[in-house]
């Protein structure tokens, strides 16, 4: 932006055009005016000058702060400081323990640093975060798309001091776990949080400061051991490619995974379910038994190995398998079966092997393009959504056929198929289906989990989910209640009356809960905070802390 130039009178004699960004000239004719004796200089205009060049000097220098001036008045910059948090702790009274006993704290835990004591750096981090989140909503608002809406940038992690990494560091892992089990007993109130939606959780000031600690503490050992393409070999695509992708991101990982299993609080088992069934099984052989003793053999291999498998019995291992067939490889090893902490898409409570509140409930996702895996994300507004409920799949399992029976071509408003017609899917593919329905049915095949589930959310559906011993994914801190419909399956024949019961005005609330749930079932490339690996390493993070307690009270 040019100026205009400014006459200014310097005498009688001299006169000269001056250009505010042109200090030189001044000076030339400055030194011109001094040569006159007996000439005054008009020091008001040159006093004028002299402001103006000042202030702009002034506005340029506050231009390239990294903040704006008002915070670096209000919130100076200072470090956390835990040298007075030491006898806090001590103080610190026992939460009462939960009728599970989780998170319970034994009395003989070591004393640690409180991070939640520091209650002015917290106020003053929670106002700069509300800045920051003002300042990305005014420059999205030009230009907002399906990913902008579902990933959400990582916020910035909560400073920790040299101090207080230099203490856990110095704790055995086992140590780090009560600890941590201390921390979230005594979470601070999370009321506005910018990354959490809090009516999708339980309890969300619990979730937050366990996901903290997990970025603190967390580190997994991954067995180098196993051929591929059974072990180091992620399956990415498919409706089996969440076993695929959590090893492939887990692999890549350098925040939580260790080199030295001494450190590790997590051990890893890197095998993939699918490619187990794909490389072993004998097609119409009905014939597991190679592929479970083929998993047997792998980890006796291990314990003899190496001491750590030994050590807990396998408590502190995890694997994580999607097959329909991950549990049923599993029983040929008494151990591995028992107690190791396994992360499974077929979570059936009833058969024996999964067992709630120590395994992990995997949700099944359907991976057309690993390059691309958030294609077609998002969904309709809820006046573009005419059909009440739909399915349409293969029929198999006791539940499909019972809904079929009760409803297909009894209602116009419920749509039921079994694989949609091409008749059909011309005028209207799967994915337009059921981004026009406000509800997606979800009944389970021959096992009790479906990709529905995951699609209904990606396609902003309410899922109406039919599997009665089914555990839900992340059922141990997220409330399904908020965002689905459980449907018992002796239920089916009331199907609609049990949809038109619920009010619209909670639909409406429901459906804007499936929207604020995506990020955190969607695969990122790189993953970011709180999205689908992030989730499922959180749960078994969580599992082995109540391990730990179990240990602990017997």
């Amino acid at each position: 932006m040019n100026f205009p130039s400014i006459s200014v009178r310097l005498g009688i004699v001299c006169e000269k055009k001056i250009s505010m960004f042109e200090p030189w000239k001044m000076l030339e004719v400055w030194d011109g005016c001094f040569r006159l004796p007996n000439e005054l200089i008009d020091w008001k205009k040159l006093f004028f000058i002299g402001v103006i060049l000042t202030a702009f000097r002034v506005m340029f220098q506050m231009s390239t702060l990294p903040y704006p001036p008002a915070e670096w008045i209000l919130f100076p910059p200072s470090e956390i400081s835990s040298s007075g948090n030491l006898n806090h702790e001590k103080n610190l009274r026992e939460l009462p323990v939960s009728t599970d006993n989780r998170f319970s704290i034994s009395q003989h835990a070591p004393l640690v640093v409180s991070l939640n004591s520091i209650d002015g750096l917290s106020q003053k981090m929670q106002v700069l975060e509300r800045l920051e989140q003002v300042s990305r909503q005014r420059k999205r608002r030009k230009h907002v798309n399906v990913v902008d809406k579902v990933i959400s940038p990582p916020s910035p992690v909560r400073k920790v001091s040299n101090h207080m990494l230099t203490h856990i560091a110095s704790l055995t892992p086992d140590e780090a776990l009560a600890y941590a089990k201390r921390e979230i007993e005594n979470a601070p109130l999370v009321t506005d949080d910018q990354d959490l939606y809090s009516p999708l959780f339980r309890n969300v000031s619990t979730f937050k400061r366990s996901y903290e600690l997990m970025e603190l503490i967390l580190k997994v050992y991954i067995y180098k051991e196993g051929k591929r393409p059974i072990f180091h070999h992620p399956y990415l695509r498919g409706i089996y490619s969440s076993e695929g992708w959590f090893m492939k991101l887990m692999e890549d990982n350098r925040q939580f995974v260790t080199r030295d299993p001494q450190k590790a609080h997590l051990f890893y088992l890197p095998y993939s379910a699918r490619q187990l069934q794909r490389v072993l099984y004998v097609p119409n052989s009905h014939n597991l038994k190679p592929l479970s003793v083929y998993l047997r053999d792998h980890v006796n291999m291990l314990a003899a190995k190496h001491p750590f498998w030994n050590r807990t019995h396998g408590s502190d291992h995890f694997l994580v398998a999607c097959h329909d067939w991950g549990p049923y490889t599993l029983k040929d090893h008494e151990e591995l079966s028992r107690n190791t902490i396994k992360a499974l898409c077929n979570s059936d409570i009833s058969e024996g092997i999964f067992v709630s509140g120590k395994d992990v409930s995997l949700p099944e996702t359907t991976i057309r393009n690993p390059r691309r895996p958030l294609r077609n994300l998002g969904g309709k507004r809820v006046s573009q959504r005419p059909i009440l409920a739909f399915f349409a799949g293969n029929m198999h399992g006791p539940v499909r056929p019972k809904l079929l029976k009760y409803w297909r071509n009894k209602d116009e408003s419920i749509r039921i198929y079994g694989p949609l017609p091409h008749r059909i899917s011309r005028v209207m593919s799967y994915p337009e289906h059921m981004k026009s329905s406000k509800y997606c049915l979800c009944p389970m095949g021959y096992e009790v989990n479906s990709p529905r589930i995951v699609e209904a959310i990606y396609y902003e559906c309410v899922p109406v989910i039919i599997a009665d011993n089914f555990a839900l994914p992340f059922n141990e801190v997220l409330n399904w209640s908020a965002f689905s419909v459980v449907v018992s399956e002796k239920d089916i024949p009331r199907l609609k009356e049990i949809l038109l019961s619920i009010p619209l005005r909670r639909y409406q609330t429901m459906q804007n809960n499936v929207k604020m749930l995506q990020k955190h079932f969607v695969w990122n490339s790189t993953p970011t905070r709180y999205d689908l690996f992030h989730m499922i390493l959180h749960s078994i993070w969580l599992s082995r802390l109540n391990q730990l307690q179990v240990s602990e009270k017997s």
